[in-house]
This record gives C-alpha cells, structure tokens and sequence, in this order.
C-alpha cells in the first residue's frame, strides 16, 4: 500500500507523528510505503530540526513549495502542485489531518483522481459559516471516504451531516499517542532551573489566534486581566515573534506592567510539553495544548468562544472564556485557589489511535 500523509503547518507534524511511527513499526510485514508530504517550503523557520528529533520521525520527503498569504490563491497552488505529485507518485491512499486551505486543496485533488481519502481529525465543528476553516472542514469530511474522529461529539457531528456510519470510526485523539510514547523522554527543561519554576506554581501563557492579535482593545484586557489575577505566581509565555512583538507593543501604549508575565523563546516540543503538564493552569487560544491539557489533568483557560473537540470542556479540564474578562477573571481565580472543576478523561484517549487507523486502513485495503 502506498500512502501519502500530507500536512499543511507546524501543528500537523505532531499529529501525523504518530502515524509515521505505527507504518515504520508495520511496514515490512505489511508491504507498506509512506511518503510524507509538505505542502510548505523547505526553509520554514517554525520547522526546527528539533520539532522531528523530539517526535522521532524524518523530514518531510516532499515539499510542494508552497507559501501564500492569500489562502485562495494558495489553495489554488496547492492543487496544481499536487496534482503534479500524484501524475508522478503511485499512491493507494491520502490522509490528511485538521481544517486548513492546503488540507482542502490536497482532499479536492485526491478525489479527482479517484484515490482514497481518509481524514484525521474528522467531524470538527465551530457551526460559524462565516469562519473560512468551517468551510474547510465540511469541503474535507464531504470529500473523505474515511473519517477518523476524536471523540463521540465529533462522531455525531459527522453521522448528523449525512456520513455513513460505516465509514466514520472513533479512534481517539491522536495527540495522546505523542504523549504516551514520548513520556520518558520528557524531563524539565533548562528554563524551570534558570528562572526557579517550581511544578504546580505557574501560569502558562499562549497565543497564536491571528483574530485576537489583530483586536489589540480587547488583547490588553485579556492581558491585564491575567496579569492581575494570578496572584503571586509567575506567567510563563513562549511566544512566536509576531505574538511576542504585538504583546511588548501593548504593554509600551498602555504602560501595562507586564514584569510578572515572562516572554521567553519557544520552547521544543518535548520542553513544551513538560512546561504545560506541571504547570497549575494554561491559558490559552490553542485547541492542541486544551486537548494535552485534558490528557494531563492541567486546569486550561481557552481564549475562544467554541473547541473543536468539545470532550475537553464535557469530561476534560478546558473552560471556554472566549475574550470576556470576566469569565477569565473567575477561571484564573478557581485555578489559583485549587478550586478547579471535576475532570476526567475522554473515551480513548489511550494512546492507540494510530495502531487503530493503521489496522482500519489495511482493512480496508482488503476489502
């Protein structure tokens, strides 16, 4: 069977990985060939050698060079190139990960010529048509001929929306796989001895949402908010460049004393991940740190108004604040008296999920 996994950004890297490693394991019994696909360039700084030693997978195989800010100019790119790639590559089967215009691009091409799609991360929703990633995600699980989805919620979503049922498959969240795997690797990284970090008395802080960056009223609220209310614990922010930059510029117009929220690089993968899981509560925009939150029992703020995997907010540690300062107020307050909510974790998050979307691929294959 030759396989074709193709990501479109930094975030999909970790959710194929546990993918590449299920095929590594299986593919000399299983006659199987993967190539992993880039629709990207090959400079990217956000890919650091670092990101693929600590998940222990190679670097992309192909990249279709692609880089717009114009995402229907770029989608438009993306299908050209692939199409190329598929006109010079045998392939059994795509999969495709998540919501993004490439994601959509590669899913539109596959199934022109007539190659099997399968989707991970399938069944996601905010319902807000006028989000460009919600037509993204209905053009994707429409087209797919295989949906992997995370979670009971995300599997009704997709039966609701006319899927049949023999085609959509509760596998679980593919992050945990990462977690599971990579859990001896992981120890304290360099920066909780140099700034005296100890575990459980810290705030994380994230933010890559381009919408509240660009609202930057309502980003110093958020930014008052969670310098005030996290009493005398620290706020540790490995921020990008841009979200770092939009941060200290805010700080400078409103002379906000930012002193106890500490901008420090980004962290690696491995680093990262350690941070958020002994840290007494995260707050921010990303749907994968809530959903590793979860998995680590981390009380987790999210600066949105919806999740794509609602099981975090249902069973898991996540609370949904949106940009309201006073819902945020209250949050940081629970987190900093230890007064969070009763938390679980959701049905198959155990670290299998790529042992079950490989076993259901060859099945298919099969059939």
């Amino acid at each position: 069977m030759n396989i074709a996994i193709v990501v479109g950004a930094r975030p999909n890297f970790i959710k194929v990985a546990p993918i590449l490693r299920a095929v590594e394991k299986n593919k000399s019994s299983q006659n199987l060939s993967v190539k992993l696909v880039y629709t990207g360039k090959n400079d990217d700084s956000t890919l650091e050698d670092s990101l693929f030693c600590d998940l222990q997978i190679r670097r992309p195989d192909i990249y279709l060079d692609v880089d717009c800010e114009n995402l229907n100019e770029l989608t438009g790119k993306v299908m050209s190139e692939f199409e190329v790639y598929l006109q010079h590559n045998a392939t059994d089967v795509v999969i495709v990960v998540d919501d993004l215009a490439s994601t959509m691009a590669v899913s539109i091409v596959t199934k022109k010529h007539g190659i099997l799609l399968a989707h991970i991360a399938a069944g996601t929703r905010s319902f807000d048509i006028t989000m460009p990633k919600e037509i993204n995600r209905l053009v994707i699980d429409g087209l797919s001929d295989i949906l992997f989805t995370a979670g009971i919620s995300n599997n009704s979503i997709a039966n609701k929306e006319g899927a049949e049922l023999s085609k959509v498959y509760m596998v679980g969240n593919i992050l945990i796989d990462n977690i599971r795997h990579l859990q001896h690797s992981m120890q304290a990284p360099s920066l909780m001895e140099k700034m005296n970090l100890k575990e459980g008395e810290y705030f994380v802080f994230t933010l890559n949402r381009k919408v509240l960056m660009a609202d930057e009223k309502k980003l110093y609220r958020v930014l008052a908010t969670l310098v005030s209310s996290t009493g005398h614990l620290p706020v540790i922010a490995p921020l990008r460049t841009k979200a770092a930059e939009t941060v200290y510029r805010i700080a400078q117009s409103e002379k906000l004393d930012i002193s106890k929220l500490y901008l420090v690089e980004p962290q690696g993968f491995l680093d990262f991940s350690y941070l958020t899981a002994h840290a007494r509560c995260i707050v921010t925009d990303s749907g994968n740190v809530a959903e590793e939150a979860t998995f680590n029992q981390i009380p987790c703020i999210t600066l949105n108004d919806y999740t794509e995997n609602i099981e975090t907010v249902k069973v898991g540690t996540n609370v949904l604040v949106g940009e309201d300062t006073d819902k945020l107020n209250r949050a940081l307050d629970d987190a900093v008296k230890g007064t969070w909510k009763k938390t679980g974790i959701p049905d198959r998050w155990d670290g299998r999920t790529a042992d079950r979307i490989l076993q259901i691929l060859l099945d298919t294959k099969h059939k």
